[in-house]
């Protein structure tokens, strides 16, 4: 199968990358200009001279580094954050003064530029760090630190602590509206789907069963066949449970909802546990119960997903499956099931009833004793095996109940 994609790009904090980078020229320039006018106070001028060295040859050659988040890498920060510290720590020695009295250190407000850049790229907990080190290097240069090195030092924490919280808050916003972004054009696209459907597909088979119902004899099967199928289409049209695969990037890039065919996971077919993330973990039991259902089968669900880990909503179905199958084979070809999908915080309950003449008292032993062991190992068995129970109600004359219970906690492992 071709290989099919649908990517939904969206970042708001590149504006922020791009702010970062004219913030570093401006505030480069500032820090030359403040030594230019200020040199003769230097006792060791010839230190302060090396360091704008490295300093200007160091913010222009990086400045594809800040263009974006992926450019931006740990090593570059932590290289980026030493120039900064050493400025600050080697202030008192271009400077002895500096030590004594207030003023700006070698490198200015260009430190903020730093500790912004944590900030942008990895949220609040980066800039905690460092600006806590921007903190200590500035108390240390300073010795006897004054009200204003506290004040500025302050300044720095708590502004960058709150511009990383920002940029979590707009990550977790892009991600949310990138998932109702691609949520909205799968229902678009279903609904188109269910209109060419209902308009060709679904329209053939309403005729086929009415004419062969007409007909009569063979046809007359074909036509209930017809009937079944229709039933069968209708529901899954209806319901929308079309399974999608989604996997999300790095959410640096901004928010990035990727949705892509089915066949590239086949872990997911066959389930594999190995996904990702704690939603590709979890399947709908609708998607696998919904096939089930048609003209003689009526399914009733929630509204909601009903996710479980692959292989409890997979022997769930089995055994749903193995239900119904009893049902067909012992009630008749007349009787009518009813599939109920109950979803609460505990445990998943899932129905089977039926209106056939029901189970006779003993034939379930007596089958099994016979070696017919469908009901202990394809519903009991199964259940047993996720943790839960299988409970069956029969009255003769009064159909059959089996009712399945799944403890969440059993099938979330």
């Amino acid at each position: 199968m071709a290989r099919r994609e649908r990517v939904v790009r969206m970042s708001v904090e590149q504006p922020l990358w791009r702010a970062l980078t004219a913030y570093r020229l401006l505030t480069m320039a500032y820090a030359v200009l403040i030594y230019a006018f200020g040199r003769d106070k230097f006792e060791r001028p010839w230190v302060a001279a090396g360091f704008f060295a490295v300093l200007v040859v160091w913010t222009v050659v990086t400045l594809p580094k800040v263009a974006n988040a992926v450019s931006c890498t740990k090593r570059f920060l932590g290289v980026d954050l030493t120039i900064a510290l050493v400025g600050i720590l080697l202030t008192p020695v271009a400077d002895v003064q500096a030590r004594y009295m207030d003023g700006p250190t070698l490198p200015t407000i260009w430190t903020a530029g730093s500790v912004l850049a944590f900030a942008v790229k990895g949220g609040w907990r980066w800039a905690a760090f460092a600006s806590s080190l921007v903190a200590v290097a500035n108390l240390v240069g300073r010795g006897t630190p004054s009200r204003d090195t506290l004040h500025n030092v302050l300044l720095v924490w708590v502004a960058s602590i709150a511009i990383g919280y920002i940029v979590e808050v707009a990550r977790a916003s892009e991600r949310t509206l990138a998932r109702a972004l691609e949520i909205e054009a799968a229902t678009r696209e279903r609904e188109r789907l269910a209109r060419d459907i209902h308009d060709s597909v679904l329209q053939v088979l309403a005729m086929v069963q009415r004419r062969g119902t007409a007909l009569g004899g063979e046809a007359a099967e074909l036509g209930r066949m017809a009937g079944e199928q229709e039933v069968a289409l209708r529901t899954l049209v209806s319901s929308g449970l079309v399974p999608t695969t989604r996997t999300s990037e790095d959410s640096s890039l901004g928010a990035v909802v990727r949705t892509v065919d089915d066949a590239e996971y086949p872990e997911r077919r066959a389930g594999g546990a190995d996904d990702t993330t704690d939603e590709d973990r979890r399947w709908d039991l609708r998607t696998l119960l919904a096939p089930l259902a048609g003209s003689a089968v009526t399914l009733a669900e929630p509204g909601a997903p009903v996710l479980l880990r692959p292989a409890a909503a997979r022997e769930l179905a089995a055994a749903v499956s193995a239900a119904l199958d009893n049902v067909r084979k012992h009630a008749g070809d007349g009787a009518r099931s009813w599939i109920l999908v109950e979803d609460s915080p505990d445990e998943v309950i899932v129905t089977v009833r039926d209106d056939g003449p029901g189970i006779p008292e003993g034939r379930l032993a007596q089958a099994e004793g016979e070696g017919r062991l469908g009901v202990a190992l394809s519903i009991r068995g199964r259940l047993r095996e996720l943790g839960g129970t299988a409970e069956l109600i029969s009255v003769p004359g009064q159909g059959t109940e089996v009712e399945l219970k799944v403890p969440r906690g059993k099938a979330e492992r």
